[in-house]
């Protein structure tokens, strides 16, 4: 027995279905994901999702960190202009290297990321395949204890045909 939705919240649903329907079909539709997709690299995308989900998490982690260096570079090359040559050099050297480190942990991070979305999502999906599959008569014979009776009875109806012949 398990209550029924109210009919705003169905109603709420199908349209927020609908909105991203046409965002999904806008963003397929689109001239460079096309060109994108038609491409090697958008080819090859598309038979690994696995690592389409990682460029992904890795893009969108490594965005703030690389628009911090390039503010970075802006403002070193405004001081660099004023006057202060080898400390653009330096500092831009140690950014360098400071964005090195932190974009090969975020690549690390987004592998990690990917990796339990992907498994959560195979676990999810088993279990509720597992949850609402239909059950065959044999599911109904194990659970009731008549499958050990039904087995016999094929076993000697199998013993009377062989004496037969």
């Amino acid at each position: 027995m398990a209550k029924e939705e109210p009919p705003s919240i169905s109603k709420d649903l199908q349209e927020l279905q609908r909105k991203l329907s046409l965002l999904i079909e806008s963003i397929q539709n689109n001239s460079e994901v096309v060109a994108l997709m038609k491409s090697p690299v958008g080819q090859y995308l598309d038979r690994h999702p696995f690592v389409a989900l990682t460029l992904l998490v890795f893009a969108a982690m490594s965005a703030v960190p690389v628009g911090f260096f390039l503010l970075l570079v802006v403002l070193t090359f405004l001081v660099a202009f004023v006057g202060v040559i080898l400390l653009e050099g330096l500092i831009i050297s140690v950014g360098g290297l400071s964005l090195l480190c932190v974009l090969c942990g975020l690549g690390f991070v987004s592998l990690i990321i990917s990796g339990t979305i992907i498994v959560s999502y195979m676990v999810v999906s088993s279990l509720v395949n597992y949850w609402f599959s239909p059950r065959p008569l044999v599911c109904y014979f194990m659970a009731t204890g008549k499958l050990l009776g039904l087995w016999v009875h094929q076993l000697h109806s199998r013993q009377d045909e062989g004496r037969q012949k």
